[in-house]
Parts: C-alpha cells; structure tokens; sequence
C-alpha cells in the first residue's frame, strides 16, 4: 500500500506525518486489498476553532472511498477519517465474503 500525505496551505511536521502514518497503515487490519491512499491536510482561512480538514481517498479494486472531516486539530480529524474507513471497509469486505 502506497501513501501519500499532502498538506495545503501549511508545513506539517514529522509528528504529524508518522501520526497518520500509523492510522494509515492499521486500515490494511480490515482490508488487505488497499491499492493507495492519498491524504489531503487543510487549513480553512476562519475564524472558527474547528477549521483543520483532513480528506482521505482509498483507493481499492473497483472504486475508491473518500472521508471528509473538520474539527479543531489535525489528529482529531484523522481520527474520525481513520474509524469512518474502518466500517466502511469492514462492510465493504463482509459484502465479498457473502458474494
């Protein structure tokens, strides 16, 4: 599995990348057939607190999964992208298994 990891309007530091490194790579536990994965850190210009975007794109054979998420750190937000994967790739390889 191929990732790679942009940051848009910042300059992310090596912390940040081997987090999401790590909560990249534990997504290959719930599919094994993961091709690439394109993730995408963003900073929104506002004034609100939760403006640190994380997108995430899987791709797999056949199709590919995006999340999305806003919240106040990068870390939250790759959380959530991370845990949204899981159960959309955990449904994804029950519905093989069943076919």
């Amino acid at each position: 599995m191929k990732v790679n990891i942009q940051a848009v309007n910042f300059d992310a530091d090596a912390k940040l990348i081997d987090f999401t490194q790590n909560k990249i790579e534990k997504l290959e536990h719930f599919y094994n057939k993961i091709i690439n994965v394109d993730v995408y850190l963003k900073v929104q210009k506002t004034s609100a607190p939760g403006n640190k975007i994380a997108e995430i794109r899987v791709f797999v054979p056949g199709d590919d999964m995006v999340v999305k998420k806003t919240c106040k750190t990068f870390e939250q937000s790759i959380d959530e992208c991370a845990s949204s994967l899981e159960r959309q790739l955990t449904k994804r390889k029950e519905k093989l298994a069943t076919h």
